[in-house]
């Protein structure tokens, strides 16, 4: 009767452990930054780096910092806040340091976007599912360390499944804008 009880007892201890594990997460709450419909905008409303054919943002103010790496020619880390995004329905935004090692503190959204609004389709650090099949992560993590996460052409990414005309044209098409710039 003895070992039946510590069989029992060390079950429900390793039960609850698994619990508590799953229950867990790797994102620190405090550290990771308020994001809601509001904080996405028109494609063409944004920044667009020198070098690269995304667009960028930065939800905490940084504009300049955010901009600064992204038309670096040989990479850097993206501050806090930044929000990088290559097509209206795909974005990218970095959290406080510390918030998510295995993503290096980006998250990616997969976003409905209409004339009226950017609804948050799906958010997640490593199981978004782009328009094209492809897990974001996936892709964003071949990119070599000194980019950050960002895919570019020379970055080490896969490339896209579409021409770079075809990218201006889906930017030059967000519903969001009102009076459209033209990437």
């Amino acid at each position: 009767m003895q070992i039946f009880v510590k069989a029992v007892n060390a079950t429900i201890v390793f039960s609850l452990s698994l619990f508590l594990v799953g229950m867990s997460s790797s994102q620190e709450l405090e550290k990771q930054l308020e994001v809601n419909e509001d904080t996405f905008r028109c494609l063409t409303d944004m920044e667009k780096g020198e070098i690269g054919i995304y667009f960028v943002d930065n939800i905490l103010g940084d504009v300049a910092g955010t901009l600064e790496i992204a038309n670096s020619e040989i990479g850097g880390e993206f501050p806090a806040g930044s929000l990088i995004s290559l097509v209206p329905s795909e974005v990218m935004i970095k959290h406080l340091s510390d918030w998510n090692e295995a993503t290096d503190d980006w998250e990616f959204f997969e976003l409905n976007v209409s004339a009226t609004r950017s609804e948050i389709k799906t958010r997640r650090t490593t199981e978004v599912i782009n328009q094209f099949g492809g897990n974001c992560f996936d892709c964003h993590t071949l990119a070599r360390p000194e980019w950050d996460l960002i895919c570019g052409s020379t970055h080490g990414c896969a490339p896209l499944p579409i021409t770079r005309e075809t990218i201006v044209n889906i930017q030059n098409s967000d519903p969001r804008c009102v009076n459209n710039k033209g990437a």
